[in-house]
């Protein structure tokens, strides 16, 4: 089917994986905690426009470079890393507080917790996901075992 091999086990292990938590959902939640829903969903957007980053890598070969060039691959984690590092400084230096405690009661209203950037929160999200190489190489290692060698040659 579409040059996909055991279809089936595909679509489960996709569904597994997704579930599994791993540092984006780290990120998306520690977003979504401090920063409220709306900053989480931008989160969430940001991760996946990463995930489309690393898919059409795969799809023209990119992502190869990582799996066999040693350098590549170590410069990309520290890029990664490094921006991971800056995000939790800013996050633990910023003078705003959490929209929690923004929302407490004054004269029966509710205080507005201050604009959030969310394009900001959602490059964040692009950021952390694209400069994740175990992302890289999940991909390469991972959609290979679905698909059908034969379905391009024939």
């Amino acid at each position: 089917m579409f040059g996909i091999e055991n279809y089936l086990g595909f679509i489960l292990a996709a569904i597994l994986l997704n579930l599994t938590p791993g540092t984006d959902s780290m990120y998306i939640i520690t977003r979504s905690v401090s920063q409220g829903n709306k900053a989480g969903l931008y989160s969430v957007l940001g991760i996946v426009t990463g995930i489309l980053v690393h898919t059409v890598l795969a799809a023209l070969g990119l992502s190869i470079i990582l799996a066999n060039s040693p350098l590549a691959f170590t410069i990309v984690k520290y890029i990664g890393a490094s921006y991971l590092c800056y995000l939790g400084f800013k996050m633990l230096t910023s003078k705003s507080k959490s929209i929690l405690s923004d929302s407490l009661p004054n004269n029966g209203k509710l205080v507005q917790a201050e604009s959030l950037n969310y394009r900001r929160i959602y490059k964040q999200g692009v950021l952390t996901n694209t400069f994740n190489p175990k992302v890289a190489l999940f991909f390469l290692a991972f959609f290979p075992q679905f698909v059908d060698s034969n379905y391009a040659h024939g």
